[in-house]
């Protein structure tokens, strides 16, 4: 039977990746995130560990979903660029100037979108950046923040964790290591979110999200401050003002939205699973087990663009021509029954997942992220420890994205606590 999201038509053949049969649709109105794990199996089913697929109207490309294939796409540098100016779609001028894609593969001089020798002398920086990050104070202004979120809508007894509490917290803390007060936190959020919307506001939003983080860079150059973009700055590196531009933006708009869908979904299983509520209550899980959990089964980036093939190949059983595009099937590969016991479940502590993608470009913030994620989960189970579902389990929905695996709202509601003082002031962050 043909999958009721394939091309309509006649078996033929994908005029870009030449496979055989219909490219299925990867975006559209069906991607709720409950039917995608049924998707996946059925492109594993009919296409084995590599599946064609159609990304945008007009945009082909193929989806890996082996586990085995996705590790050798994201560790084999010769034969899969990250540069898409390689993509041959866009090279012969395929891809419509209106496409929503185009804003997530655009290049950008940023280490995501570089190999070799540049991928590496930015990463460096990043990444120092990223270690220089303390754990303990990081961990105290995760908590600080929280307790302010929380106590924002303790009073009403009711609350939707996504809107109030997931999509809040990691954004405040963010901007924070940023070194970004709040005021210019939230106008850079609004511009950040425009830019990645693909709308036709797109454009003003990427100018403001622009002249904001130049404005911070100009001020760090003249004052360098214990933060992320100060050290970006002055790191042996060298990277340009427009460097550390780019490599913010990429790591806000990817530190964000990923912390958000993490943080909500494993308050999803905490709710919704009484099992393993009570064996963490019991001390016989812990909350990185439930982060793992995650990780493994509800990747809060399930589906990741891309690399691009640099020479003709047979990969995972299909022909992969110079300059196709190739998607990290992040989900899909974490479900490959060739490495999951015969019950297809995780097993507890097993984090050789690929929900941070692998190899070189492997995600450079999943400490801190995991820090951010366990803290704000901890902090809210303690202060709320009576949270249960507003509504049935069965009405919860999924954000509908092929690239994102995220609540829509996770609506609860619990007994008001009295509200305490803040913790000790030299917790508080500081405004």
């Amino acid at each position: 039977m043909t999958s009721p999201h394939a091309t309509a038509g006649p078996p033929t053949h994908c005029p870009v990746t030449g496979a055989a049969g219909p490219s299925t649709a990867l975006y559209g109105p069906h991607l709720d995130g409950d039917a995608m794990p049924a998707l996946y199996e059925r492109l594993r089913r009919d296409h084995g560990p590599v599946a064609p697929v159609t990304i945008a109207p007009g945009v082909d490309a193929w989806l890996v979903i082996g586990h085995r294939e996705l590790l050798q796409l994201t560790r084999d540098e010769q034969d899969f660029s990250h540069d898409p100016r390689r993509w041959s779609l866009l090279r012969e001028g395929r891809v419509p100037a209106d496409s929503p894609i185009l804003p997530m593969v655009g290049w950008r001089p940023a280490l995501l979108f570089n190999d070799g020798q540049q991928h590496r002398r930015m990463r460096a920086a990043v990444s120092a950046a990223l270690a220089g990050i303390n754990g303990h104070e990081l961990r105290r202004s995760v908590r600080a923040t929280a307790e302010e979120v929380i106590e924002s809508f303790a009073e009403r007894s009711e609350a939707d964790l996504v809107a109030d509490y997931a999509r809040k917290l990691p954004m405040r803390v963010i901007t924070m290591l940023l070194g970004v007060d709040d005021q210019t936190g939230r106008h850079l959020v609004e511009a950040v979110a425009g830019t990645v919307a693909a709308t036709a506001e797109s454009a003003d939003a990427s100018k403001r999200m622009g002249a904001i983080l130049l404005q911070l860079i100009e001020e760090k150059r003249r004052r360098r401050g214990n933060d992320i973009t100060s050290a970006l700055l002055h790191h042996p590196a060298r990277l340009t003002d427009e460097e550390v531009l780019h490599n913010l933006v990429v790591m806000f708009v990817a530190g964000n939205q990923t912390t958000v869908n993490w943080i909500a979904t494993t308050l999803r299983i905490l709710l919704c699973d009484p099992q393993f509520r009570s064996s963490l209550t019991g001390g016989h899980l812990s909350v990185d087990d439930a982060l793992d959990l995650v990780l493994w089964r509800f990747p809060p980036t399930q589906n990741f663009p891309a690399r691009y093939a640099t020479r003709d190949m047979t990969f995972g059983g299909q022909a992969v021509r110079t300059g196709d595009m190739l998607i990290l099937g992040l989900a899909g590969a974490n479900a490959d029954p060739q490495i999951l016991p015969d019950d297809g479940t995780p097993v507890v502590g097993n984090r050789s997942h690929l929900a941070f993608g692998a190899g070189p470009h492997i995600c450079p913030a999943q400490d801190p992220a995991r820090l951010i994620t366990r803290t704000a989960v901890d902090t809210i189970r303690h202060r709320l420890p009576d949270l249960e579902l507003a509504v049935p389990q069965g009405e919860l929905e999924w954000i509908k994205s092929p690239w994102s695996r995220g609540l829509a709202a996770l609506p609860v509601r619990f007994t008001a606590p009295v509200l305490s003082q803040h913790p000790d002031p030299s917790t508080r962050r500081a405004r």
